[in-house]
C-alpha cells in the first residue's frame, strides 16, 4: 500500500515564503459538502478491463463546496499575490502558476489539508493522499491575454486524481466555462488526429454555485478544458492533485510532460521521490506477499514490476525534453 510522502522542509532555489499571510484554519476556511452526483468511468465509455487497472472507478462529480466564504476570499487574495509568477505551460496554457505551495503556506496547508483529503477519499471511494509531487498541489490557471484562446485546451491531466476549484465567481464571467467530454481519451485522441474536437452534443458544462466550489476528476481519464472567455474577466481556477495510496494500481502520471512546464530545480527531485514512493509501496507488498518458489523468472518479473516506476523515471529523465500532451482548443 505504501506510505504518503510528507511535504518537504526545503524549498527549491528561488522560492521564498510570503511572510504576512493568515494561518490556514479548517474550522474557518472550509465548508465541505459532498457532491450531489458521482459518475463512473463506464459512463464515459471505458470498459471493465481498463477501469480495473485504475485507482478508482469514479470519473467525476457534480460541483460541490470545499471553501467557506472566508476561505474563498483568502484563496483569491493568495492567487492575486502569486500572479506575479505566471508563465506558460508549453503551448497549452498561456498563464499559470505552479510551485505556489513553496511560496504560500496558506495554499500549501489547504492543498495538504487532512480534512479535505479525507473528504476526497470519501468521494473517490478509495484512500487517497495529496500528490507526493508538490508541484501538483495548488496549481493556478489565469485568463489568457487573448479572448480567442482557450484558458486551457482540451486535455487529460498528467496526474491521476484532482479537483478543479473556482477561485473567481463564475457568475461574473461571460464564457470561460469548465467543460468535459462525454467520451474516452482514446476517442478524443482519434478526433484530434482527424483535426476535430469533441462534438458539442457530447460536451457538458456544469454550473458552479460560486467561488470555493469544485469538481472532482479522475484527471487522467476525463478529457476536459477551460473554454475561451467571451469578454475580459477574472477567470482563475485552482487544481489540486491526489494519488491513491494503493500503489499496485496504474500510476497514471506523465512526469516527462512536466519537463516543458515546470522548474527543473523542483521537478527532478520531486519526480524521483514520487517514483521511489511508488516502488517502496510495491516492494513492501512484494516482501509481505511473495511466496517461496523455484520459478526464477516469476520472481525476477515480480521485482521488475515493483521497480517499474523507478526504471521509467530514469529512462525518461535521460531521454531529454518531451512535449506536454494535449488536444487542440
Amino acid at each position: 500500500m505504501g506510505i504518503a510522502v510528507g511535504f518537504p522542509d526545503l524549498q527549491p532555489k528561488g522560492y521564498e515564503w510570503f511572510d504576512d499571510e493568515p494561518r490556514f484554519d479548517p474550522g474557518v476556511h472550509l465548508a465541505l459538502e459532498m457532491p450531489a452526483e458521482i459518475f463512473s468511468l463506464d459512463v464515459l465509455g471505458y470498459d471493465e478491463q481498463e477501469i480495473a487497472s485504475k485507482a478508482t472507478a469514479v470519473a467525476l462529480t457534480s460541483p460541490f463546496r470545499i471553501l467557506s466564504d472566508e476561505g474563498a476570499d483568502t484563496l483569491r487574495s493568495v492567487s492575486y499575490r502569486l500572479e506575479s509568477f505566471v508563465k506558460p505551460a508549453g503551448d497549452r496554457i498561456e498563464r499559470m502558476v505552479r510551485g505556489g505551495c513553496y511560496r504560500s503556506r496558506w495554499l500549501r496547508d489547504l492543498a495538504i489539508s487532512p480534512e479535505v483529503t479525507e473528504h476526497m477519499s470519501a468521494i473517490y471511494g478509495v484512500e487517497v493522499a495529496p500528490h507526493p509531487m508538490p508541484l501538483h498541489l495548488g496549481h493556478l490557471n489565469y485568463p489568457p491575454s487573448r479572448l480567442e484562446e482557450a484558458v486551457d485546451k482540451w486535455h487529460h491531466d498528467t496526474l491521476p486524481l484532482d479537483y478543479v476549484m473556482m477561485v473567481h465567481d463564475p457568475a461574473s464571467l461571460e464564457g470561460g466555462r469548465f467543460e468535459y467530454f462525454l467520451g474516452t481519451k482514446h476517442e478524443a485522441a482519434e478526433l484530434a488526429a482527424n483535426g476535430q474536437t469533441p462534438p458539442r452534443d457530447r460536451v457538458v458544462s456544469p454550473d458552479f454555485d460560486g467561488p470555493g466550489y469544485a469538481i472532482a476528476l479522475h484527471g487522467d481519464m476525463v478529457v476536459h478544458r477551460a473554454a475561451p472567455l467571451d469578454a475580459p474577466g477574472e477567470r482563475i481556477t485552482m487544481v489540486n492533485g491526489y494519488v491513491a495510496m494503493d500503489t499496485s494500481v496504474d500510476a497514471q502520471s506523465r512526469c516527462a510532460d512536466l519537463t516543458v512546464v515546470d522548474d527543473h530545480e523542483a521537478l527532478y527531485a520531486e519526480w524521483a521521490k514520487f517514483a521511489a514512493w511508488r516502488a517502496a509501496g510495491r516492494l513492501e507488498t512484494l516482501i509481505a506477499e511473495l511466496e517461496p518458489t523455484s520459478d526464477a523468472e516469476l520472481v525476477a518479473a515480480s521485482l521488475e514490476e515493483a521497480v517499474f516506476d523507478v526504471r521509467l523515471a530514469i529512462e525518461e529523465m535521460r531521454s531529454g525534453v518531451q512535449q506536454a500532451a494535449h488536444y487542440e482548443k
